[in-house]
Order: structure tokens, then sequence, then C-alpha cells
């Protein structure tokens, strides 16, 4: 058994995290001694590695809880998924870094890039590659659905679908000063909603939840942030307006 200042130092964390881990249900201690110290099994050390791995996928903690609460999680599974993840990450990484490289060569007048290749590792297929890669956490069997469909496109029409996305997001953006509630944007919502059918069709719920993960995942919201610093808040608002609309 592991004391709270044990398995911090064990894990590289602090003693205020795995408190904090314990207050919201997130990582419980094995057991609590007479003395009122919280102890932490061996169990713990894989539980408490999850966490940090889905973290490291910028996760929010209460999507960790809900994912690591399912009766069929499965830790083995759950690695591999890791893995695979972090794979495509350093792939993702090394992508931006070919693409800072071949731009300061084309400053510098060693080579010349065109209008799309600068903007390659910012495309529209790359966001809905995090889409994918966030909903494989909750529905694996969306992600095969949504690559099932992005194969089937020619160049043209993937091109087209960025285009029109893009689009979708510029119509919002001009129309903001009418209220998150209004026609007009509850219209480019829609529109919105029509353009996942491209990828994947999600239900009211799965909605909901990518409009959060627009505004919550640091990635969706670093290319949200491009377009405009409020597009991403207001899109969860709008789409919360949205969902509730649809209930009715």
């Amino acid at each position: 058994m592991f004391t709270v200042n044990q398995l911090s130092k064990i894990a590289c964390i602090t003693p205020r995290t795995l408190h904090y881990y314990d207050q919201i249900g997130l990582l419980k201690p094995t057991t609590i001694g007479d003395n009122g110290y919280r102890y932490y099994g061996e169990d713990s050390l894989l539980q408490l590695q999850q966490i940090m791995f889905y973290r490291e996928l910028d996760i929010p903690l209460e999507d960790i809880k809900k994912i690591m609460g399912r009766r069929n999680f499965d830790v083995l599974n759950a690695l591999e998924s890791h893995k695979e993840q972090l794979e495509k990450k350093i792939t993702r990484m090394e992508n931006l870094i070919k693409t800072v490289d071949n731009t300061i060569d084309h400053m510098k007048g060693k080579k010349e890039m065109s209008k799309k290749q600068l903007f390659e590792a910012f495309s529209e297929e790359q966001q809905a590659e995090y889409e994918k890669e966030a909903m494989q956490m909750y529905d694996p069997e969306i992600v095969k659905a949504s690559n099932r469909k992005w194969k089937s496109y020619s160049e043209a029409e993937k091109q087209r679908i960025g285009e029109e996305g893009n689009g979708v997001y510029q119509d919002i953006v001009d129309q903001m000063d009418k209220g998150p509630g209004s026609a007009e944007i509850q219209d480019c919502i829609a529109r919105w909603r029509k353009h996942m059918d491209y990828f994947w069709t999600p239900n009211p719920e799965q909605l909901a939840g990518l409009a959060d993960l627009y505004n919550e995942d640091p990635r969706f919201k670093k290319n949200f942030d491009k377009i405009d610093p409020r597009l991403a808040e207001f899109m969860r608002e709008a789409v919360q307006i949205y969902v509730k609309n649809l209930k009715k």
C-alpha cells in the first residue's frame, strides 16, 4: 500500500492533485486508515497511469471519469489505444515541423510553396481527424464509420467539403452580434449539423458533446481561435440551444 506522499512521488504529481482526484471521484484511495490517512493499492498505480495518459491527450477530467467508469473499460485495450493516439500525435507534430521548415525556406527564397501547401497541416481533413480521435474515446464504431466515409471521397470532394465547412464557420462569425439563439445563427448551426454527415452522423447528445470539445480541447480551440477567438464558446452556446430545440 502507498500513502499519498509515496504515490505522488512515484507518479511525479503533487499530493494536492491526488486529493483533488479523490474529491471528484476520479481516483479513490483503496482504504482509509484509522489515522485518517489515504492508502492506495497496486491497482491504483495503473488507474493513475490511465488518468495521466488521458490528460496527455487533453481529455477533460470529467470525461476521463466517465470513460474509466464504464463497466466494459479494459486497461489493456486502453493502453493500445493510447499508443495509437500518441503515434498519431507524433505524426502530426512531425508534419507541423515539416511545414515550419518548408515555410522558413520559402521565406528565405530557397523554395516555393503553393498557397495550399502553406496550410496543409491545418486542413479540414486534419480537423476531422481530431474529431474522430476525440470521439473514439466514446465510441470506436464512430471512427470506423467516419474513416469509411472519408476514404470514399475524391480529392476534389474533400476540398469542396473543407471549403463548405470553413464557409459555415465564417458565416457564424459574421453574424455573432445577432446572438446564439437568433434565427440566422441557428440556421448556420443546422448547416453545420448537416456538414457533419460528411464524416459521421451524431445524435443530439453527441452533437452537444462535440461542441463542448471544440471549446475545451486545446487543439480544437486553437484552430477556432484562428478564425475568431470568440468562436469556440459561441459555438457551444449556439449548439446547446439547437439541441434543446431538437428535443422540444
